[in-house]
């Protein structure tokens, strides 16, 4: 060979062992969090699954492991993101649409997308304080499912904002241009050609906040949501327990059998969880396969 051969093949060479290094390492830092998962998620079912039982599920929260339970926290859990998740959807879509669709593009607008897209790495228990000062005192709301759902959407919202504009941004222009030509006004052409193009993307920002939220402790512990309650609440300006404000309760507990019960009570988290990402991946998949 050659001596430009030579450099070539070396030069290959260092290429090639480069990329195998670069492959595994990918591959470990992939590992480590699935190992990582797996192990949590074993560790869970291991201690929970033996608590699970009708009683349970029907029992209120007690000081005696024997007779403790998620009913209040598990309804409350259930009032909580039926109404955080449609205050939440509904205000920063229309958001993302006039930010994207309506608004003039100047140093406002750059102004104002700039500190959206900060607020979606504020720490939660800033919006916990946020909450505690307009809904539970200055309006009056007190631990309410209502001061709670506000409060929570509030923090949420700037992550749905975020990648519902980036999901409108992805609709060519031509689409828009093509339905306004044909005589559609700019509402119908929103509504019925680039919302719908739009949805998968929207649907994925909207499982990760409600991911983040159904999980937050933080600011339910700040805006005073109690730990023990024996009701469930009868409307939205009741008080009411939540699961990650029980599992937390149950940490902090000494006996020995508040440890199942706090490893069932992160079990049923999870199946809620997994239930609404379901039900957002069918929606995502359904208007996927339209556009």
């Amino acid at each position: 060979m050659t001596t430009s051969e030579v450099m070539i093949e070396k030069r290959n060479s260092k290429r090639a062992l480069l990329d195998s290094v670069m492959r595994i390492v990918f591959l470990l830092s992939t590992l480590v969090g699935i190992v990582a998962l797996v192990i949590l998620i074993g560790s869970v079912l291991k201690d929970g699954l033996g608590a699970l039982s009708i009683e349970f599920f029907t029992n209120f929260s007690s000081s005696r492991p024997e007779r403790a339970g998620i009913k209040g926290a598990l309804i409350g859990t259930i009032w909580l993101m039926a109404l955080t998740t449609p205050i939440a959807i509904f205000l920063s879509v229309g958001t993302a649409l006039y930010l994207e669709e309506y608004a003039p593009k100047n140093k406002i607008t750059r102004f104002i997308e700039v500190n959206i897209a900060n607020l979606a790495g504020v720490p939660s228990v800033v919006f916990g304080l946020l909450g505690l000062t307009i809904f539970v005192r200055q309006f009056g709301f007190g631990n309410s499912v209502l001061a709670a759902s506000l409060t929570l959407s509030l923090m949420i919202m700037p992550v749905i904002i975020v990648s519902s504009k980036e999901a409108l941004r992805s609709v060519p222009h031509s689409i828009r241009e093509g339905s306004i030509g044909l005589g559609a006004s700019k509402w119908q052409t929103i509504y019925r050609i680039v919302l719908p193009a739009a949805i998968p993307g929207i649907i994925t920002g909207i499982i990760l906040a409600i991911s983040r939220a159904i999980g937050e402790t933080a600011p339910l512990v700040v805006i005073g949501i109690p730990v023990a309650l024996l009701t469930t609440p009868d409307s939205i300006f009741d008080s009411f327990q939540a699961l990650p404000m029980q599992i937390y309760n149950w940490v902090k507990m000494p006996q020995e059998g508040f440890v199942a019960l706090t490893a069932a009570g992160i079990i049923v988290l999870l199946a809620i969880l997994l239930m609404m990402n379901l039900v957002a991946v069918l929606i995502r998949n359904k208007y996927s396969k339209r556009f």
